[in-house]
């Protein structure tokens, strides 16, 4: 793989390494991991719990820095931003959904959906508006003034999708998107994901255990011992 994203890579990752030292002991839990995904792309990762899935997508979100190797968004090396530079870069072209929504809590559907677009100073009218019309796509029209202890687990977590998706960002992050909600209502909240990712041309990054909703990606990728591998035609 080249070291350097093509036009097409949305996300780009070469020689990845992260190490945690507890004691005297050095534990290698990324070790030289490449991968490089195109824009609308769909990714499942998969692995066994301990495996480092969720290191991953923190280092593919600037959330945490690698020990060595480099993270690309959209050609640009996040590894080699300051913490400033990697807010704006993650407000700008990336989306983040985990399994519990962090919705805040003091703000309504409407205005949690909208701040990833007040944040770039967006004129809040015009925020608002596009909030409310993502809702509406994703079934909670009606419910644009609650607050999220005024909505269900299955409605916090479509507002937390909205909230994603709704600055149309080059790359979603989805850490067990559905693992804290019943069959029917992951499977829903699920399909809305896909939706939305299809209509935006966002490239998606799912972490999940689940493989009914692993097999509904592009591709699936198992964290193995530090590495990827591949592992989309066993399943």
């Amino acid at each position: 793989m080249s070291d350097v994203a093509t036009p097409t890579s949305v996300l780009s990752c070469v020689d990845l390494v992260k190490t945690f030292i507890e004691g005297e002991r050095r534990l290698i839990v990324l070790e030289n991991l490449n991968l490089e995904l195109k824009r609308g792309e769909r990714l499942a990762v998969v692995g066994a719990s301990g495996a480092g899935k969720t290191t991953l997508l923190q280092l593919l979100g600037g959330l945490d820095l690698p020990t060595s190797g480099s993270v690309s968004i959209d050609g640009k090396d996040i590894t080699q931003l300051d913490e400033v530079e990697r807010g704006l870069l993650r407000n700008r072209h990336m989306g983040f959904i985990y399994q519990f929504h962090h919705l805040l809590p003091e703000f309504t559907a409407q205005e949690n959906v909208a701040m990833p677009l007040l944040i770039r100073r967006m004129n809040s009218d015009e925020a608002l508006k596009m909030a409310a019309e993502l809702l509406e796509r994703v079934g909670l029209g009606e419910r644009l003034t609650h607050k999220p202890s005024q909505l269900s687990g299955g409605e916090r977590q479509r507002a937390a999708v909205a909230r994603a998706l709704v600055a149309s960002p080059d790359l979603v992050l989805a850490d067990e998107p559905t693992g804290n909600l019943d069959n029917r209502t992951g499977d829903r909240v699920f399909k809305i994901m896909l939706e939305l990712n299809q209509t935006a041309g966002t490239a998606l990054v799912v972490v999940t255990h689940d493989l009914k909703i692993a097999r509904r990606m592009d591709r699936i990728v198992e964290l193995v011992d530090g590495k990827l591998m591949d592992v989309s035609d066993q399943h």
